[in-house]
């Protein structure tokens, strides 16, 4: 079962590309830090604007520093082409990740069963544990509770990132898929309440600059010292806040570019953030004591 606190990491570039070797530094850093997973090439590591050949390399960078230490890496590969989704997931069981990250398909706007039968093709086709990414907010549908329950039935179908910010939903979907079924949040303001529901951790955005204290909130939540997790929530909630005032990885981008992790560059459609966003975020990090 993966649980505890995972990054979804953001991917560094330059003027050319991906920068291979700040992304590297960036991966060990978070383990050193106490991260428990890492997942490479979500929405925060902008794979909208990857290339397939970055995609690819930047999943095989995470696994190449992970794998000596043990950590699990779960590889975006999502996509609203099931025959995309496929390939990804091929090159991700291939470069040696323990799971991918699927999301449901975006624009296309599949029914209950478009769903069921997108993710059986994903398992059917490829070898490796697959985690759903249900994120209505990007992707205009929702996965039913039930359509993920007949998923959970098929083996390799191993938990959802769930950023409903439904904190009912965790209940339903350990009722339904079991307890074994892995369900790590997708929302950072809500992780500790997503635990409360019967949800296993987090796949965080702010975990990328301050995987820490993100890390020892999780692990604080597993050993019972609710005062501890209280006192970590409390602390981290207006840095969850800052990291969403604009469009999600721009903020956070900006964030670690003032820990000297990369330069905050985005590619568009995505852009810098504002001066006014740029306080903000300032303002939160000091307050963490981050910088």
């Amino acid at each position: 079962m993966f649980k505890g606190s995972f990054t979804a990491l953001i991917t560094p570039f330059t003027d050319n590309g991906v920068d291979e070797a700040a992304y590297q530094s960036f991966v060990e850093w978070q383990i050193a830090e106490g991260t428990d997973g890492l997942v490479p090439c979500g929405t925060t590591g902008e794979s909208p604007t990857l290339s397939h050949e970055e995609h690819h390399r930047v999943v095989e960078l995470c696994v190449d520093v992970a794998k000596s230490k043990k950590v699990p890496v779960i590889a975006g590969a999502g996509s609203n082409s099931t025959a995309e989704a496929i390939s990804l997931a091929a090159h991700a069981k291939r470069a040696g990740a323990d799971a991918v990250l699927v999301v449901t398909p975006y624009y296309n706007k599949p029914t209950q069963e478009g769903l069921y039968q997108h993710y059986k093709a994903i398992h059917d086709a490829v070898d490796i544990p697959i985690v759903i990414y249900n994120i209505p907010g990007r992707c205009v549908i929702d996965m039913s509770v039930e359509t993920m329950a007949r998923l959970a039935s098929l083996p390799n179908i191993v938990g959802v990132k769930d950023a409903t910010n439904d904190l009912g939903r965790p209940i339903k979907t350990r009722a339904l898929c079991g307890d074994a079924f892995s369900q790590l949040s997708g929302e950072d303001g809500t992780a500790v309440a997503f635990l409360a529901q019967g949800g296993h951790g987090c796949i965080s955005v702010t975990s990328n600059i301050a995987p820490r204290l993100c890390a020892e909130m999780q692990d604080a939540w597993a050993a019972g010292n609710l005062a501890r997790v209280a006192e970590l929530r409390d602390k981290l909630a207006p840095l969850h806040d800052s990291m969403f005032c604009e469009t999600n990885p721009a903020p956070v981008k900006y964030a670690a570019s003032l820990l000297g992790w990369g330069n905050g560059k985005v590619r568009l459609p995505l852009t810098g953030i504002s001066e006014a966003s740029q306080q903000r975020v300032k303002a939160a990090m000091q307050a963490c004591g981050l910088i």
